[in-house]
């Protein structure tokens, strides 16, 4: 369960208790669900029954006990609590996990795509000719939108405008831009807004254009184009052409990537098969936290990914997405170097490497239809 649709159960527990008149209305329009913090229980919270005191009347701890019995846990929520003055805690079932990475893979290219936007309308101004972030930004942003169900286009006599710090203009890439012979001044010594194209290409000026937040003015400089580690876009691209490496190669020992179950002892870690000669003492724990660790940051990365597609629509904040994808990778990198989605020598193909395998593709498809909403190429080998 993502938390796109956690929020959805939510909201419909909200509905049928003011259809059973045991609730006033309105309904809200959005329920928030978030990680339960520090301390906390579960794996989500959310605060539904305090916004809804107030209009209702009643203690919000009482709202919270109305909306548990009414939430539906037939859908991957194992346990709900109530915690604290009324917070509502989630916990997810255990097969909850598996069952993100068959949501993703079902329609790999959509995930994170929704309708909580739907019957929304926005129309923005055509940006300045000369603003190259102004005009990527509000391609990119007519994107999100849509992802979310709202009508969103850009119509001339509009008035919603990026409020955004221009890139530092470059110079006038000329007639032969394009050709191989590179960007050039202008004879006037003019500059060209679409200087920052031909200068990094496609790919890395929709990065430097969009992953500052808008009040930050962006770093056009030559690292964009440098193939190292300290490059975020780099660093991103390189995670995704690892995820389709690993899925190339499973399909090559003939491994088909399978979503499986996970061990209760240590959240996150496939049930393998026992190893061929047994470790050392030190070893099972040490590997096993790390294992654990990393699969859970991963999955919370992708099942965070339509929460955080929603609400760079909403906030009209592409940056945000960017931000995210670096977790994404970054996440991804630490599991394959924790978790080894691959047999290795003489060892045979197991329920855990197929279901590592398939947490890879998962993430992958994260990695490639975030880049897309960006309008970045996701190359499978780099």
């Amino acid at each position: 369960m993502t938390p796109a649709e956690l929020s959805r159960t939510v909201r419909h527990a909200v509905c049928r208790a003011v259809e059973d008149d045991v609730l006033p209305g309105p309904v809200p329009e959005q329920v928030t669900v978030e990680r339960s913090r520090p301390g906390g229980r579960g794996d989500y919270a959310s605060n539904v029954a305090l916004r809804l005191a107030g209009q209702a009347g009643l203690p919000p701890r009482e709202i919270a006990e109305i909306l548990r019995g009414r939430v539906d846990t037939t859908r991957g929520i194992a346990r709900v609590e109530i915690t604290g003055p009324g917070f509502l805690n989630f916990t997810l079932g255990r097969d909850s996990r598996a069952e993100l990475v068959r949501t993703i893979l079902r329609d790999p290219a959509r995930y994170g795509y929704g309708e909580a936007l739907a019957g929304t309308a926005v129309a923005f101004a055509p940006p300045p000719a000369a603003d190259i972030r102004a005009r990527v930004w509000t391609d990119t942003v007519v994107r999100l939108l849509r992802s979310q169900g709202a009508e969103a286009a850009v119509v001339p006599g509009a008035v919603e405008r990026p409020a955004l710090v221009p890139a530092a203009p470059d110079p006038d890439p000329g007639p032969d831009a394009g050709t191989g012979t590179g960007p050039r001044t202008g004879t006037d010594g003019g500059q060209h807004p679409d200087g920052l194209l031909v200068r990094l290409g496609r790919d890395a000026a929709h990065w430097a254009l969009l992953r500052p937040a808008a009040h930050d003015r962006p770093y056009t400089g030559p690292d964009l184009l440098v193939q190292r580690e300290s490059n975020a876009l780099f660093r991103v691209r390189y995670a995704y052409a690892r995820t389709r490496a690993v899925v190339r190669n499973a399909a090559q020992l003939g491994m088909a990537p399978t979503p499986g179950r996970y061990a209760e002892d240590t959240p996150g870690i496939p049930q393998a098969e026992p190893p061929a000669e047994p470790p050392t003492p030190a070893a099972p724990t040490q590997a096993t936290s790390a294992q654990a660790a990393a699969t859970s940051a991963l999955f919370t990365a992708l099942g965070d990914h339509p929460a955080v597609l929603e609400a760079a629509a909403r906030l009209r904040a592409p940056d945000r997405l960017a931000r995210h994808l670096e977790l994404t990778a970054e996440a991804f990198l630490r599991f394959q170097e924790s978790c080894r989605p691959l047999p290795l020598g003489d060892e045979k193909p197991s329920a855990a490497h197929r279901s590592r395998t398939a947490l890879a593709e998962a993430a992958g498809a994260v990695l490639a239809g975030g880049l897309s909403l960006l309008g970045i190429d996701a190359p499978e080998h780099l």
